[in-house]
Order: structure tokens, then sequence, then C-alpha cells
């Protein structure tokens, strides 16, 4: 899938439902953070909806933002600033608001997905980044990726940018 697509089909919308329960406005740094995590975690493509796609035995990472169930999900349904909003997520989605059952739906509920790398971003006090190096930081503590590859971070960062900028023009 395309960055613009992605965008537009996954993110965006995901975006305008946390945004009407309450959560933060969808806005350029959100937007392109997520993206770029998006593919820094499933791929230049976007083509990895589980870890170690395309396999007959998945890795424990579900969704386009990879969440594990003891980490990412489990933080999100947790923590102080996330876990009221979540639990409204999962509701509206019709998902029970517990770590096994929102994982096993983050593989192919895609604006779940993007609800939930959203509110982990919301769980960072640190302003969301506005260059490649900030965002990597952020995308480092917050992911805490089991094998980071530093090496495709700016090409996506800068891919994000251009799909984000793209989407604010039309």
């Amino acid at each position: 899938m395309t960055p613009d697509a992605f965008l537009a089909r996954i993110i965006d919308p995901g975006l305008d439902v946390l945004a009407n329960f309450g959560g933060p406005a969808p806005n350029h740094n959100s937007r392109r953070l997520m993206l770029a995590i998006a593919m820094q975690e499933s791929g230049r493509n976007l083509d990895a909806r589980y870890q170690s796609s395309p396999s007959t035995s998945p890795g424990p990472a579900r969704g386009w933002w990879q969440f594990e169930q003891g980490g990412g999900v489990k933080g999100v349904l947790n923590h102080s600033v996330s876990k009221d909003l979540a639990r409204k997520v999962c509701d509206h989605f019709a998902v029970q608001a517990h770590d096994q059952a929102v994982w096993r739906t983050l593989e192919g509920h895609d604006h779940l997905a993007a609800c939930f790398a959203r509110l982990l971003l919301l769980t960072d006090p640190k302003s969301l980044p506005t260059t490649a190096a900030d965002g990597w930081s952020y995308y480092e503590r917050n992911w805490r990726p089991g094998k980071p590859h530093r090496e495709t971070w700016d090409g996506n960062w800068t891919a994000a940018e251009a799909a984000v900028l793209t989407s604010e023009v039309a």
C-alpha cells in the first residue's frame, strides 16, 4: 500500500475516531510520526500485518504498528493517560478492553490499530518530534524495537513527510 493510501484509509479515520472521544486532534506531527513508525514496523510497502509476515508461524507482534500483547497493548490499556480513551475506542469497535482481545483484533482491524498507535504516542510526556533524529528517539523510547534498523528510519520519515504534505494540499 502506498503511504498516501495508508494515511487516507487507515491513519486518518483512526485519528478521527479517537478525536470524537476527546482524544487529540489529528495534526501534522502525529500523522507523520504514525506513518513513519508503521513503515518502520511493517515495511516500506506497508505489507506486514503481523511480525514475520509472510509466514505460517507469525511472531508475537500484531497490526501495522506491530504491538505485542504484554507490551504496547497492555501499556495503552493501563497507562493513566490512555486507558480511558482506549476503553472508549474498544467499546466503539465492540472489542473487549483486555490485552488478549485487543492484541488478537489488531491484525485485522486497521482503525483500532491506528487508535492504539496514537494512544501509545500520547503516553510519552515529551512533545511529538519534528525532526527525523528526534522521531527516531521517540520511536525507540516508545516502541522499544528488539532489532532496531536505524538505517531505514530517515527514508521512512521522509516518505511520511511527503505523504502528509501531499494530503494537506489536496
